[in-house]
């Protein structure tokens, strides 16, 4: 019956597809169409994601496909334990196809490099045609990405960022920025103040379909990362456009000036808390930053938060997800920095006497989350100077955040954070010293290390390896214009204090234990014979 011309056409939706308006669900009539989606264990398995990522992507598929059927489509819902699941994407395509006779598949390119290259072997698989979208729900497409790349010599994000705000007309005025200036990032750096309130997201209660979900993670997903208590990610777009209305209204007036801040215990701040919803597709990035800009033009929002978050949103991550197309699949094993180290087991545990490293690893634990600051430069930045393999470094990140696919994840860590693409994407690698985390943050007054000294035990590590880590790699970065200064002020020291400082480092990471193998790859629940 495979191929048969009367039958159906097959659109398989994945877990980070969910979105009403996807390419492959328009101009298809819905009684001559089959809805697939499917649980499958190559997906929870092939990086051991944090049950709260897990339970977030199964909750809202659910959620979706009952909102599809109630539209009206048929939906074919292939749940993980459903007998016969073959455990992965290629088996379940083929499986269904020959259930209902289609007689084609209609799908939207995936997010990730290794789904394309399996979907791209789905018409012999199943036997019929597949065609493959462009995901339009991004504001650049991949091609037109690549486009704007190989017109120029440098491929720079901000002025990427400038042209997607003159394609949207997103805070511009004719030609020109609204205010005259296209980046506020240096209104968006205030330290923490004493006594503020701090709104955090919405939580939403969980529904029956939900605590279902809860079940299913905590049994079939129990030696994985990270916990389920407290699950409050909203899984339907009503909650996410309640949650988006929530920031805002209570979050956004003070998100650009305490953007960079971290608090102790406080896990959110004025941070969105969007991205796990946008990535999924329960809300879509252009639809998020117009309403952040419909706040500042009626008053209710300052310039400087409502350009930082639309920097986020139209710049940053469309050009992430662009560069991480343009650079694939060789970004994947980059290691300029021939960076070699294990990853250190307090990422998984959280025990540490480093006080920002600790409650990073903790609130990421708890929360699936970590705002990009704590990302950047808590927990990449030590990660970096510690010399640590980028590809064990990317592999955590992806694993521990709920947020997290390979096409945002890999190209900010591997690139921004670790340096380990040798300056695509960054013009210097994010290196800072504790005196950076004082700024920023209240975690060092209650540390056990003194972040005004250098060497010595009781020294913040991070003041040691910061300079161990410049004078490992001056020839690559002593003529970096951006880095002159800091290089001038290492010659400046004695050598007998330079000796100190590189000695103090290497005791340090001689004190690191490695993480048990097994944590982000190991051994994965077999992809089942297809039937």
């Amino acid at each position: 019956m495979s191929g048969d011309r009367r039958g159906p056409v097959l659109i398989p939706v994945l877990g980070d597809q969910l979105s009403h308006g996807l390419a492959s669900l328009r101009d298809v009539a819905r009684d001559d169409a089959v809805v697939l989606m499917m649980e499958v264990v190559e997906e929870t398995r092939y990086v051991r994601h944090h049950k709260k990522k897990v339970a977030l992507i199964f909750a809202a598929m659910r959620h979706f496909a009952a909102e599809l059927r109630d539209e009206g489509w048929t939906v074919d819902y292939v749940t993980l334990e459903d007998a016969g699941n073959t455990g992965h994407f290629t088996g379940e395509v083929a499986r269904s196809s020959r259930r209902h006779g289609a007689r084609a598949i209609r799908v939207v390119e995936p997010g990730e490099w290794r789904v394309l290259q399996a979907m791209e072997r789905w018409r012999e698989a199943a036997g019929v045609p597949v065609d493959i979208l462009p995901d339009d729900r991004f504001v650049c497409g991949i091609l037109e990405f690549q486009t704007w790349a190989q017109r120029r010599r440098e491929t720079v994000m901000e002025f990427f960022y400038r042209d997607m705000r003159r394609k949207t007309g997103l805070l511009m005025d004719g030609d020109d920025p609204v205010g005259g200036v296209w980046n506020l990032d240096k209104e968006n750096r205030r330290p923490p103040r004493r006594g503020m309130a701090y709104p955090g997201p919405l939580r939403f209660q969980q529904d029956a379909v939900t605590r279902e979900v809860l079940d299913l993670v905590g049994r079939r997903f129990g030696d994985h990362f990270g916990n389920l208590d407290g699950f409050h990610f909203p899984v339907t777009r009503a909650e996410a456009l309640q949650a988006l209305d929530h920031f805002v209204t209570h979050a956004l007036p003070d998100f650009g000036t305490w953007q960079d801040a971290m608090v102790t215990d406080e896990r959110f701040l004025f941070h969105a808390v969007l991205s796990p919803a946008i990535n999924c597709g329960l809300l879509a990035p252009l639809e998020v930053a117009e309403a952040a800009v419909a706040a500042y033009e009626r008053g209710l929002v300052p310039l400087n938060s409502a350009e930082g978050f639309v920097r986020q949103v139209i710049g940053w991550r469309e050009y992430i997800r662009g560069m991480y197309w343009l650079e694939m699949p060789g970004l994947g094993t980059a290691n300029a920095l021939g960076a070699t180290r294990p990853l250190p087991e307090f990422y998984w545990t959280g025990e540490t006497e480093m006080r920002c490293l600790s409650q990073a690893v903790i609130s990421t634990r708890d929360e699936a989350y970590a705002h990009h600051i704590e990302r950047l430069m808590v927990l990449g930045n030590f990660a970096m100077l510690a010399g640590v393999d980028p590809g064990a470094v990317s592999d955590w990140f992806l694993v521990v955040y709920a947020d997290a696919y390979e096409w945002v994840e890999m190209p900010n860590v591997l690139g921004m954070s670790q340096f380990a693409d040798g300056g695509r994407i960054g013009s210097k690698p994010y290196a800072g010293g504790g005196a950076y985390i004082n700024r920023m943050s209240d975690y060092c007054g209650r540390c056990r290390y003194d972040v005004k000294r250098r060497v010595g035990e009781d020294a913040c590590p991070f003041n040691a390896l910061y300079w161990d880590f410049l004078a490992q790699h001056e020839r690559r970065f002593r003529d970096n214009r951006r880095m002159g200064p800091v290089y001038r002020n290492w010659e400046r020291m004695a050598e007998e204090d330079r000796r100190a400082i590189r000695a103090s480092a290497a005791a340090f990471l001689d004190t690191l234990q490695p993480a048990a193998p097994g944590w982000a790859r190991g051994p994965a629940e077999p992809p089942r014979a297809e039937h």
